[in-house]
């Protein structure tokens, strides 16, 4: 009896020991998250923009986007308006980083100049839409620190529940929560919190198809203001991966011709 006793009071601080704390849990699956989804190496695609007010008045922009993975530092990016003419031409280049703030350049044809995105800047609302320069970049794991929360339902899906706080001190965010389906570790909704941690924001994710056996992208990304009433939709398509991309595509000179 005192063997078993004893076996179970081992159990139970072995147990006490290596549990896992609420942080270390969060970050756990932001990494494993990160992990599915690295190797694609780039990947090129078109999106339309729906802009909708308070009143329901809507307005339509077309873009397209080019995406450039990084081994050792966060991806690139180049974002190109087609549609409509007052603004087609306009480009913005993303240089997202791991650890230090991202580098965002906007290339505005009729003035026909590159302006740099200041870091304190970086909270403020991308060509009038409800995203944020800040949420266009690459979300890179190290660029928040985390806290799991719970286990909940989503629409159907399981669920873990995390909570980030974004390591940026001119981040627009105090915290995000973060619900990501257990099954292949794809975000399905963000709430974001700004500076006085109140609800400003959530995006939903829809429609996840896979590429390459193992990227998966959603056809729709929408993002309602709640302060505002404001919304956002970003619908994808004509996702092409490995297209041969390079350094050489995603540099100042780009944004000048990007056409």
């Amino acid at each position: 009896m005192r063997k078993i006793a004893f076996a179970i009071l081992l159990f139970l601080l072995s147990s006490a020991l290596f549990a896992q704390t609420p942080e270390e849990r969060g970050l756990e699956i932001a990494v494993e998250a990160d992990r599915r989804d690295t190797g694609f190496g780039d990947y090129t695609a078109e999106l339309t923009m729906l802009l909708k007010n308070r009143q329901g008045e809507e307005s339509t922009r077309y873009m397209r986007v080019k995406v450039l993975e990084q081994a050792s530092d966060g991806d690139k990016s180049l974002t190109i308006f087609d549609r409509p003419r007052d603004v087609k031409g306009t480009a913005m280049l993303t240089f997202s980083h791991k650890t230090k703030p991202d580098d965002q350049w906007l290339y505005l044809p009729a003035l026909k100049r590159v302006k740099r995105i200041a870091s304190k800047n970086k909270s403020g609302p991308f060509m009038g839409s409800e995203f944020a320069y800040e949420d266009l970049a690459s979300q890179e794991v190290e660029k928040y620190t985390y806290k799991y929360l719970r286990d909940e339902t989503l629409d159907g899906q399981d669920c873990f529940v995390l909570e980030r706080y974004p390591v940026d001190p001119n981040s627009g965010y105090t915290r995000q929560v973060v619900w990501i389906d257990k099954a292949e570790y794809r975000p399905l909704k963000i709430d974001f919190f700004d500076r006085k941690n109140t609800p400003l924001k959530t995006l939903t994710f829809r429609n996840y198809q896979q590429y390459l056996g193992q990227y998966w992208r959603a056809d729709e990304m929408f993002m309602v203001n709640h302060q505002t009433g404001k919304s956002t939709l970003l619908a994808w398509k004509a996702y092409k991966f490995r297209n041969g991309l390079s350094d050489r595509d995603f540099n100042r000179n780009s944004l000048k011709r990007a056409k």
